[in-house]
């Protein structure tokens, strides 16, 4: 599709960088079927139980107030203040009370004078008045019994910062749409081949080498649609993003990606690999020679520093430690890593990779943290990672069920229905990547997150996923996102299934979402 042009082609002449002219790009606008009415409460995600009474109740219309009383309305408030969305005076008609729930349960009582709020955290005061805030998009509040809770706790999107470097800003919009919809979990990843974007002190030539890309530089700009382009994240924004996250109780996940995606480590350490390496290995994205050999010293050197210090900035408690997508055959030309399998008993790349991970694992456990991984994580006939790791899977559900199966905690994000950087549709006037799936809007909930009963407590979450190799700048996010992330919402925080022209309806009752982001709907 028009995704798989050039996107910032240029010529080479004598001295001189001529840029071309560059085709339309970008997601074009979406067309939303008109499917009727949503027989509904007009809220993504559905609450878990309506009990509808008689009449509405007026809510007083006003300019949002951040320095109200209950912190969590006052986060609302000042949420609904930044996207330009209808409030109300919440001190005069929401009485909030406190009692034993479950995190982030809340029960709203709605009648014609007023509104009690009942909840146990700021999770839910907060997401009651996302409910609210839903509601009175749409008109007056119907009264009523409103009674909530997630399904899951973990209810997450991803964002590769790495190969397009989003504006700090950027992300604290997006964190902003999340708490819309009641996801809490941002996984930030900021680690790939073509950069490391978090300014860390202990590394500082690996952010300073590979900050920018293309001409010029390091590395080549080989998703950047400009001649050289990029930018690092400050310890000042990442706890600006983190601040901003927590109010919205959103709580943020940082990536490290190891032992592959790292031809960013490799160039800027190249003590990492083996100098007597013959392997001819070559990533899917077509990347030689892009995985730290875990039996040189150097790597331990660059990985622990790592950890350490990025786990130390960030205070969600988990740290993700990448593992996937590692080339068949890595190490194995290795005679420094054939050597430490030996002594190790090991046989294969997997079980090499399983043992590296387990060991860094363990490291993060030591800093007090949780280890995360994707799916490839569990392979490696030690068990893989350990350490309590929570894997995402990614390529399907297959693998998460293996993993669960295996005592793992997992979190579905299957590629088919959960990643918004694939292709809508397969028109060649569509944009997006398309190895895994074409994804409209009705495959985002035409799965079974539990798709066994057996494996349902190991199962913790649902995650979106967004990747940005066709990403040049910064807006062409939203309408890749939006609506699409609405599914995941639905499908990380209902018990009940919405699916089909349900799910459609539904989104077609909350378009002041989509014109919150920009994101524009384009007509029949």
């Amino acid at each position: 599709n028009r995704a798989w042009m050039p996107l910032g082609p240029y010529l080479r002449a004598g001295g001189d960088l001529i840029p071309l002219p560059v085709g339309d790009i970008g997601c074009r606008p979406h067309v939303l079927p008109d499917l009727g009415a949503f027989d509904g409460l007009a809220v993504v995600p559905q609450p878990t139980r309506w009990t509808p009474a008689t009449g509405v109740c007026q809510l007083p219309v006003t300019q949002p107030d951040p320095a109200c009383d209950d912190a969590a309305l006052c986060a609302v408030a000042g949420l609904a203040a930044r996207r330009g969305l209808r409030w109300f005076d919440e001190g005069q008609v929401v009485t909030v009370r406190t009692a034993d729930m479950e995190p982030d349960a809340y029960t709203l009582d709605i009648t014609p004078e007023n509104i009690t709020l009942t909840a146990g955290d700021y999770g839910g005061h907060f997401y009651a008045g996302i409910t609210l805030l839903h509601l009175l998009q749409s008109g007056d509040v119907p009264c009523g019994r409103i009674e909530d809770a997630p399904r899951f706790g973990w209810r997450g999107q991803h964002l590769d910062t790495a190969r397009h470097f989003y504006q700090p800003q950027t992300i604290l919009d997006l964190l902003d749409l999340l708490a819309l919809l009641k996801l809490n979990r941002i996984h930030w990843h900021f680690a790939d081949d073509e950069a490391f974007r978090l300014e860390i002190d202990s590394l500082p030539a690996l952010w300073q080498k590979t900050a920018m890309c293309g001409e010029g530089h390091l590395l080549p700009a080989l998703f950047a649609g400009a001649i050289q382009t990029g930018g690092t994240y400050s310890k000042a924004d990442a706890r600006a993003i983190i601040a901003h996250a927590k109010a919205l109780n959103i709580e943020v996940l940082p990536e490290v990606e190891v032992p592959a995606h790292a031809i960013a480590i490799t160039h800027v350490y190249p003590d990492t690999r083996d100098p007597a390496d013959n392997g001819a290995e070559v990533s899917v994205q077509g990347y030689r020679g892009n995985a730290v050999n875990p039996a040189m010293p150097r790597t331990w050197e660059v990985l622990e520093a790592m950890v350490d210090e990025v786990g130390a900035l960030f205070p969600f408690g988990h740290l993700h430690l990448g593992c996937d997508e590692l080339p068949e055959g890595t190490w194995m030309g290795s005679p420094a890593a054939r050597a430490l399998m030996d002594a190790e008993g090991l046989a294969t790349t997997e079980d090499l990779q399983g043992w590296m991970m387990d060991r860094l694992a363990a490291r993060v456990v030591a800093n007090g943290q949780r280890p995360c991984a994707w799916e490839e994580a569990a392979k490696g006939e030690n068990g893989g990672i350990g350490n309590g790791a929570i894997l995402f899977s990614w390529t399907g559900q297959g693998p998460g069920v293996d993993a669960a199966k295996r005592g793992y905690d997992v979190v579905m994000t299957p590629a088919q229905h959960a990643y918004l950087d694939m292709a809508h549709t397969g028109d060649t006037d569509d944009w997006g990547a398309s190895w895994a799936a074409f994804v409209d809007l009705a495959d985002t909930v035409a799965w079974d997150v539990v798709p066994d009963a057996d494996i349902a407590d190991r199962v913790i979450g649902v995650q979106g996923t967004f990747w940005s190799e066709f990403t040049t700048q910064d807006a062409q996010m939203w309408p890749m996102v939006l609506p699409r992330i609405e599914g995941v919402a639905v499908k990380a925080w209902q018990h009940e299934d919405l699916r089909g022209d349900d799910f459609i309806r539904l989104v077609g009752s909350v378009r002041w979402l989509l014109d919150a982001f920009g994101v524009a709907v384009a007509d029949q």
